[in-house]
């Protein structure tokens, strides 16, 4: 896996107030060092560190500009404050002559990195940290050999290029390792933003496709009333009365008007219902989903609702719409059965060719009486506190719903702790990948 570019607001309305930030901070950064050989010749500090950083950081920037910049700030910036610290003996000359060779590094190292900056976020990290430790020791050998010619100091000292090497290794996966950190927790950020997304989406669809299975049936029943408002009308004409036929005559076209703007509206849900293109999901994933959306639901009614999963068998399907929407259906009745405290369990297994999901809750139950009645259309124990009816898809058309899969749903007889338990059971062979 290569660096992912990590998106950063710009600090500036410019690219070249940007590129004066890096070369203040590599300059400040600069001041912080260690001579690992003797005298002032030759020093390790941050700013090439600080520099590494802020180029990985910002790889728009063009890195040879940055380079330029970097190094003439840090001669500046040295030699100002030379001319500061000593200002009774301070020489220009001398004092860029010592210094000058510390632009260089920068410079040479800012035309390295220029070389690999298209591929940057293209290389593993390994083969960056390796790419970016050769461009280190070219720059220092660079500096090395400016300040051994400016005060005429041998070029080669004994341990110095081993030393110069491991510090360059060091350095260079210390701060790409560093960059790599970040990247991963901005994808992984921006992964878990993207996750978040898609279950939302998934539930939009499953709650869409409740509607789309609701407008479904209706659309059906419009069919079968505007074929008998039709033979009414015949059989008024044939008994002559034709006042009679016309009412009901312009009473089957209103209904057919209604029809052909259901037919529409069936026509967009289905463009965002497309069942047909769906990708899949195993059965842990949807009973996940449902768990999770479920818990979002219960904290939202401010009640304390454990939401326990089992999952027996597990398979992919692209049958998952639906799924989810009976399964939501089943948990979101629960946690409203629930009044404060109580558990969900939602629990997938297979026997004799069938799959099936099964949902139970401590909630306060189901009366004798309506037991008998808990799958009848329109059917509903919930009213608002203006006494209104809820509006849910109701276990009517739950069962419906599996019905289309030619499958079961039903009732259980109370488990344990008295438990209210649903079943549906789904033919295996019809939710399965493949079969």
């Amino acid at each position: 896996m290569g660096v992912i570019p990590i998106t950063i607001q710009k600090w500036s309305k410019s690219e070249s107030m940007q590129i004066t930030v890096v070369a203040i901070v590599v300059a400040v950064a600069g001041e912080f060092k260690i001579n690992p050989f003797i005298g002032e010749v030759f020093r390790i500090g941050l700013g090439s560190s600080a520099f590494l950083f802020l180029l990985l950081l910002m790889s728009h920037l063009p890195y040879w500009r940055t380079g330029i910049a970097a190094g003439a700030t840090v001669l500046l910036f040295r030699v100002t404050f030379d001319g500061a610290a000593s200002a009774d003996t301070f020489q220009l000359i001398d004092s860029v002559k010592t210094h000058f060779s510390a632009m260089l590094y920068y410079v040479v190292f800012g035309a390295g990195m220029n070389l690999v900056q298209r591929r940057l976020h293209q290389l593993n990290p390994l083969i960056l940290g390796a790419c970016v430790s050769l461009i280190d020791v070219a720059s220092n050998e660079a500096e090395l050999l400016m300040r051994s010619a400016a005060f005429g100091l041998p070029y080669f000292q004994s341990g110095q290029w081993l030393l110069i090497s491991v510090i360059a290794v060091v350095r260079s996966y210390f701060t790409t390792g560093i960059y790599s950190s970040i990247a991963v927790h901005q994808m992984r950020s921006v992964h878990a933003e993207q996750q978040k997304r898609i279950e939302q989406m998934i539930n939009v669809g499953s709650g869409l496709y409740g509607e789309v299975f609701y407008l479904r049936k209706s659309m059906d029943a419009i069919e079968q009333i505007t074929a008998k408002s039709h033979d009414l009308y015949g059989r008024l004409n044939e008994d002559g009365l034709n006042d009679y036929g016309r009412a009901v005559l312009g009473i089957t076209q209103q209904i057919h008007e209604v029809k052909k703007d259901s037919q529409r509206i069936l026509a967009g849900l289905m463009k965002l219902v497309d069942l047909e293109s769906a990708p899949e999901m195993t059965l842990a994933e949807i009973v996940e989903l449902v768990g999770k959306s479920n818990g979002e639901y219960s904290r939202m009614l401010k009640k304390d609702v454990r939401i326990e999963k089992d999952v027996g068998i597990d398979y992919r399907t692209a049958h998952y719409i639906p799924l989810i929407t009976v399964l939501n259906n089943l948990a979101a009745n629960s946690v409203e059965a629930i009044e404060r405290h109580g558990t969900i369990r939602i629990r997938v297994r297979e026997r004799q060719g069938e799959t099936i999901f099964i949902v139970s809750d401590t909630g306060t139950g189901i009366a004798e009486q309506d037991k008998d009645m808990v799958f009848e259309p329109g059917f509903t124990t919930k009213f608002d506190q203006e006494g209104v009816a809820a509006t849910g898809i109701g276990l009517s058309h739950v069962r419906a719903i599996v019905g289309s899969f030619a499958g079961r749903f039903f009732l259980t007889e109370p488990g344990r702790d008295a438990e209210t338990t649903f079943a549906a059971a789904f033919p295996t062979v019809k939710l399965k990948k493949g079969v």
